[in-house]
């Protein structure tokens, strides 16, 4: 199955090329992030494309100087919600009654799910939160690079109060989850571009009960 030698293929690419990833190749790996599935549809993130050099070089320093954050052809930041408002559920739900040509009288019940369920957290819930449908959304945007025969690589390695501060997230009520690197890997330099896939076998990871 082609998608299972996709995922054979890719690997943490540490070292980069210089060629780059096409226009096209990238709408589809954000158009893969956009479609993921999360907790009550509410999407709570928002990816930054930093093309900026020098920007580039302060998410490097802040994170531990890695190379691939100024070697490769993409970089995105998936930065979180720190809060959810009322004015973010309803937001949410006449997107859903525009897009279905449904009435807002009808979404009343599932509003009021959506409130209790984000009425019960603080900021550090709702960030947790956030950052774990931030990593479904991270897995599509891996899943469709490899299908693309496009390197990447999911950076956790990296200071967020500094990235925070870099990209001024505070004041978007937003807060650095992820980083992931597009590209190209250079297989002459990087060690790993042609060394075996090390994954436990699968009967230690699944058991039926």
């Amino acid at each position: 199955m082609k998608l299972i030698e996709d995922l054979n293929w890719r690997y943490a690419t540490k070292k980069y090329s210089n060629q780059t990833v096409s226009d096209e190749n990238v709408a589809l790996i954000l158009e893969s992030i956009r479609l993921t599935a999360t907790s009550l549809g509410l999407q709570p993130f928002k990816i930054f494309q930093i093309d900026q050099p020098e920007l580039r070089m302060q998410l490097k320093s802040a994170a531990y100087n890695q190379s691939q954050l100024v070697d490769a052809s993409h970089v995105l930041v998936f930065a979180v919600w720190t809060q959810v408002t009322e004015e973010m559920i309803d937001d949410y739900l006449n997107l859903i009654a525009n897009t279905r040509g449904t009435s807002l009288d009808t979404l009343q019940g599932f509003k009021k799910s959506i409130s209790g369920f984000i009425g019960n957290k603080n900021q550090s819930d709702i960030i947790k939160w956030a950052s774990n449908q931030a990593y479904i959304a991270l897995g599509k945007a891996m899943t469709m690079a490899a299908t693309l025969r496009v390197d990447s690589t999911p950076m956790e390695g990296f200071d967020p109060a500094k990235v925070n501060e870099i990209l001024d997230l505070p004041t978007k009520n937003l807060h650095a989850a992820v980083i992931l690197t597009l590209g190209y890997r250079d297989a002459e330099i990087d060690p790993l571009a042609n060394a075996q896939k090390v994954r436990r076998p699968i009967h230690q990871i699944f058991e039926k009960i």
